[in-house]
């Protein structure tokens, strides 16, 4: 565990694993209450700055994982945040990410959206518009995995479909929805992959979509540059979430991470100051940047 995100301490020890995690699995979409040792989301380690102070956010899958941390962050550097979440096994974590926002003394709002629909993706973006009073912020963090040993004979038309639709087209809709409501300045931040540059073959449609997520964000950055508007995206490695024990066979949760060259999978808290800098005023002059938070993993 982290004392805070300035402390310095040796990367590969910082939170252990090295030797692997226990076997486990849990059914899609899992949760953060269940796994064993708990990710760090920052609830103990993440201190603020006021580099947020004001604006508004939309986080989606912010109910646990790098979406909880992302949001804790964002909140302790004074953001307001709206977070989402799919289905009911998931309120219980949601409501815990809006418990954190409001303990950093910021408004805090989850709200329930299946963002496969063109339609919720629509009605996100409005509800964040009247909760919030606008967005400056968009942070597209919601996704969907399955493993499948066998690679592309083992994924369904079903699977691919479900992965696409929550991965690119919920990005795609929230962007062109969210856009005519974000003043100069306000940014966008999607969240692609390593799995976008050194994908696994049991993971050939999530890799895929994360590969199209990191050419989306480019592309839409040259867009919106008239607009003022900027856009980029962190690129995880392996971390420790609960997508991992609800997608992929004990024996890969076990070894989860301990290829990288840190030895270890990631934390959700390891995630949130990369986040910070795209949604902060210090990265002003970036744009369509994919940023690497990978464990030494190259992404080039």
């Amino acid at each position: 565990m982290s004392e805070d995100q300035f402390t310095q301490q040796h990367p590969a020890e910082q939170y252990g694993q090295s030797e692997g995690q226990p076997a486990q699995q849990q059914t899609p979409p899992g949760s953060e209450q269940e796994m064993g040792p708990k990710p760090d989301h920052g609830e103990e380690s993440y201190r603020g700055s006021d580099r947020l102070t004001g604006k508004r956010a939309i986080i989606t899958g912010g109910d646990s994982g790098i979406g909880r941390a992302v949001a804790i962050a964002f909140a302790r550097e004074g953001a307001d945040v709206l977070v989402t979440y799919l289905g009911d096994e998931e309120e219980k974590d949601a409501r815990e990410t809006v418990s954190q926002i409001e303990q950093a003394g910021r408004k805090g709002v989850a709200v329930q959206y299946d963002l496969r629909e063109e339609a919720n993706c629509r009605a996100l973006v409005d509800q964040a518009v009247r909760d919030l009073g606008g967005v400056d912020i968009l942070v597209n963090n919601a996704a969907f995995q399955m493993s499948q040993d066998n690679g592309l004979l083992d994924i369904t038309t079903e699977q691919f479909d479900r992965v696409f639709k929550t991965n690119v087209y919920a990005m795609f809709w929230l962007c062109k929805f969210a856009v005519p409501h974000m003043k100069e300045g306000s940014t966008i931040i999607n969240t692609s992959s390593i799995q976008a540059f050194d994908p696994s073959p049991q993971l050939l449609d999530y890799a895929t979509t994360k590969a199209a997520i990191a050419n989306f964000t480019k592309a839409l950055a040259q867009n919106l540059a008239e607009r003022g508007i900027r856009v980029n995206a962190v690129a995880p490695g392996p971390i420790w979430t609960p997508l991992i024990p609800a997608t992929m066979p004990q024996e890969k949760v076990k070894q989860f991470g301990t290829d990288t060259p840190l030895g270890r999978p990631g934390q959700p808290a390891e995630l949130a100051p990369a986040y910070v800098y795209f949604a902060s005023q210090e990265s002003s002059y970036v744009t369509g940047e994919i940023l690497g938070v990978t464990g030494g993993r190259p992404t080039k």
